[in-house]
Parts: structure tokens; C-alpha cells; sequence
């Protein structure tokens, strides 16, 4: 039996139209035509498809009960033609990317909707990695994107797209003792307690941005940084979008701080290997973010 794309597509035309030559007007053929092909396709299946007593053909139970079916695969076979058109174009068969931990909160999701609406065959892998296993796994050809802090320092193996502004909060528990007395601190207070900070697994890791404290314990999760940190373990620096919720619930306090304020701006930063060539999925990534970013108004200052 030889089940054809077009056969399916004559089929469903015949359900929805009501009639042989209604069928034959919408997709474009002639009713003769039409009535063949549902012949072939009756003969194929062994199935009386539509009772043809009366003046117009009406559907079987048969046929009622293949519709569903059909019109599954038929989306089936638009989408595997799509997908096999766009992989002869350019597309990934999947596209990975790193984020790190402490920027899941941040807005990059909402693009990732936009390219699932213009290529619904893609693949999407979302890894959560600490800002240097996000970067290793880029250069490494494990993941094609990586979404970061911007890096004070240029890499020539890097491309970058600006993609938001995050607030990095000094923040502890409110119950920790260098609150004590409810008195303000100084950056060189800071030092003395524990910083709690979210960095890679290796061993030859970049050192945690914003390391002040003599003493820190690191973490690779973000959820881990903010468990300790809301059972009074130390303070640290977090992302404003990560901590929202538990400064709201009144966990975590925004660190008072007497001669800076408690708050820096960093850029965050989409970024793409400069020697391996981008797929049509994380090229049209990159484009959303941009388009975003030159929409999007001016940040908030660190004055």
C-alpha cells in the first residue's frame, strides 16, 4: 500500500468540503480527479471511505475514524518537509546553549519562543553551567551559545551580542551577624565575613567576580548560593532578578553599605565561537536579542 502525502491531503479535502467537486475547487483539481484518487486510496486501504448512494458522497464511520489519524500525519509530513528544507538551508539539527546559573532568572527565554514559531522542527537544549564551564563547553564545540556576564577582558576566539543589563545586589540574611546593632558597613567591613559565591568546577577557574572576603565558599548553583545565603551562612553578590523574591519575602536584605553603593551593573553578554560557522536556529537567536536590545530603554545607572 503506497499512502501518499497527496492522497491524505485529497482525503481530508473531501471531509472538509462535503463533496468530490467542493474538494476538487479548494485544492485545485479536477472532481474526476478527486473521485480517483479516493478510489485508489479506498482499494489501498480496503475501506469504503464514502457512501456514494446518495446526491452527495457522505463520510463512513471508516473514514471518521482515519480522520484524526489523518490529519496527524499530514502535519507530520508538512512539518519533516519543512525541517528538511530548512536543514538544506543552513538549520541545526539542534541548537545548545549555557547559561549561567545566576542569569536563569534573566530574560532569555521569551526569544527562544519566537525562533520555536518560525523553525517548530529545531531542537532546543538549555544546559545551566557556571559562568567557566558555560565558556568551556562553547570552546569546546558542546554547546553553540553561551549567555554570560560580559568578560572584562577581550577573547579573539569570541563573538558577542549585548543582550540586557543585570543589577548585581549585595545581599544577606537579615538575621546574619554583621547586621548587628542595625549598623551601616564598609566595603572593607565585608571582608571579614563569609562570602558565599557562585563559580566553576575547575580546579584553574577564573576567580568569582566581586571576591572581597578573606574567606568565601564557592558554589555551581544558584539555588545553593541563595540557600546559604538566606540561612545566614555569609553575604554575597546575586543578580537582582534572582533575588526579587526573596527580598520581597524579607529572606534576604540588600546589604547597607556606607561609602558604595550596594549595587553594580553589568552587561550580560550572548556569546558564539569565532571559528565555527552559526546554523540558521542560533543565527535568527542572535538577531532577536539585538533587535531587543535596540528597542529596549536606557539602563539603570550605577550613579
Amino acid at each position: 500500500m503506497s499512502l501518499t502525502k497527496d492522497a491524505i491531503q485529497v482525503f481530508l479535502a473531501v471531509l472538509d468540503s462535503g463533496s468530490f467537486s467542493a474538494a476538487a475547487r479548494r485544492i485545485g483539481r479536477v472532481p474526476s480527479a478527486v473521485s480517483m484518487n479516493i478510489a485508489n486510496l479506498e482499494a489501498d486501504l480496503n475501506l469504503e471511505l464514502f457512501d456514494r448512494r446518495g446526491r452527495e458522497p457522505q463520510p463512513t464511520v471508516a473514514a471518521r475514524a482515519l480522520e484524526a489519524k489523518a490529519r496527524f500525519m499530514l502535519q507530520q509530513l508538512e512539518l519533516w518537509e519543512a525541517q528538511a528544507l530548512a536543514l538544506s538551508k543552513g538549520l541545526e539539527s539542534r541548537l545548545s546553549l549555557a547559561i549561567a546559573p545566576e542569569l536563569l532568572a534573566s530574560d532569555w527565554a521569551a526569544p527562544l519562543g519566537d525562533l520555536a514559531a518560525r523553525f517548530p522542527s529545531l531542537q532546543v537544549e538549555v544546559l545551566a553551567a557556571p559562568e567557566d564551564d558555560a565558556i568551556r563547553l562553547l570552546h569546546a564545540g558542546r554547546v553553540q551559545l553561551a549567555v554570560v556576564f560580559e568578560s572584562p577582558q577581550y577573547d579573539s576566539r569570541e563573538c558577542c551580542q549585548e543582550m540586557a543589563r543585570e543589577n548585581l545586589l549585595a545581599v544577606i540574611a537579615p538575621s546574619h551577624p554583621a547586621l548587628t546593632g542595625g549598623r551601616s558597613l564598609r566595603t572593607e567591613d565585608l571582608a571579614e565575613y563569609r562570602q558565599i559565591v557562585v563559580a566553576g568546577r575547575a580546579q584553574d577557574a577564573t576567580p568569582p567576580r566581586f571576591l572581597q572576603a578573606h574567606h568565601h565558599w564557592p558554589t555551581d548553583s544558584h539555588t545553593a548560593a541563595l540557600t546559604m545565603l538566606q540561612a545566614g551562612l555569609g553575604w554575597g553578590f546575586l543578580p537582582e532578578s534572582l533575588v526579587r523574591p526573596p527580598l520581597a519575602a524579607g529572606t534576604l536584605v540588600e546589604l547597607p553599605l556606607d561609602n558604595i553603593s550596594s549595587f553594580s551593573a553589568l552587561w550580560v553578554d550572548v556569546i558564539w565561537s569565532a571559528s565555527r560557522p552559526l546554523g540558521l536556529g542560533a543565527q535568527h537567536f542572535i538577531e532577536l536579542i539585538r533587535a531587543k536590545q535596540h528597542a529596549a530603554p536606557p539602563p539603570r545607572s550605577t550613579a
